[in-house]
């Protein structure tokens, strides 16, 4: 996608399996939002071939529009509707839609039913708007950096929500979030878009795994000492420790590498790659096999 001079997005090759929660990982103006507004049909890309769901987003029809729900960032339509008014109105739109009561029991708002849109809190309206999203049954979810703002009670809720459509429902998802915490928590696969191009591409352990972050150990010597080194075989050193101590260890702690661990050291990676290679693509390609 290039805007004008401005190669926005480079050569990106990106394949989402059937049934997965795929997330979408990068900084502000990594190309995270036009890559997702090309796959779900809203910006005609520049050059190169998409197809989401068998088809090519640019000429999806409404048949083709039916199978996906959208989740935006913010919402702010609709405050003076009553929650299940809305509901049961979008639900026209469909031919075989959900049952607006059962779905509000799915997304815990059965007690806000008649209450106004306006009325709800952040997370009570963020469940509101994954019900709009699915309420016609998409095979394909997105969800825009769709916890932002969310206490943790709210995130938590909205997390164990997206858990069971994925695997109750085999809603197939694509989260775009600045939360590595949720990432990690509910993607199986990652990708991390970096100035246009995808650097890594994997499961979130496989991702720590390319990183080559150290593990931390900590404890305390027995003369109260504390210590803190950082190795790439954390079990072997612990395995030292207490040949050493012959016995239990003080205070002992093993802090595994993070997936914000990883995506630094990939984001850091990138731009050193880049600065020096003048944007060599040094992105890792999928796995093969049958992608749909």
């Amino acid at each position: 996608m290039t805007y004008g001079d401005n190669d926005v997005l480079q050569g990106i090759d990106l394949d989402i399996h059937r049934g997965e929660v795929f997330a979408l990982l990068g900084p502000n103006g990594a190309g995270k939002t036009t890559t997702v507004e090309i796959l779900e049909g809203f910006r005609q890309r520049t050059s190169g071939e998409v197809r989401v769901l068998g088809a090519d987003p640019e000429r999806g029809d409404d048949a083709w529009r039916g199978r996906i729900g959208l989740v935006l960032q913010s919402w702010r339509d609709h405050r003076r509707w009553r929650v299940a008014e809305l509901l049961t109105h979008f639900a026209t739109y469909y031919p075989d839609p959900r049952d607006p009561v059962e779905l509000l029991a799915l997304v815990g708002l059965t007690d806000r039913a008649d209450q106004r849109v306006d009325r709800l809190s952040g997370g009570q309206r963020r469940r509101l708007d994954v019900a709009l999203g699915i309420v016609g049954r998409p095979e394909l979810l997105f969800l825009d950096e769709p916890t932002t703002g969310f206490d943790p009670e709210a995130r938590h809720e909205f997390h164990v929500l997206i858990e069971r459509l994925a695997r109750d429902d085999g809603v197939t998802v694509l989260l775009t979030t600045h939360d590595l915490v949720e990432a990690e928590r509910l993607a199986d696969t990652i990708a991390m878009l970096v100035s246009g191009r995808i650097r890594a591409f994997g499961t979130p352990s496989e991702l720590a795994r390319r990183a080559a972050a150290q593990a931390e150990v900590r404890w305390t010597a027995g003369d109260g000492t504390p210590h803190r080194v950082r190795t790439e075989d954390p079990s072997r050193l612990v395995w030292e420790l207490h040949q050493e101590a012959d016995g239990p260890i003080a205070g002992l702690e093993v802090r595994r590498p993070t997936l914000e661990d990883t995506y630094l050291h990939m984001v850091h990676q990138a731009n050193d790659a880049t600065d020096g290679t003048n944007g060599t693509d040094t992105a890792a390609r999928t796995p093969g096999g049958e992608h749909r």
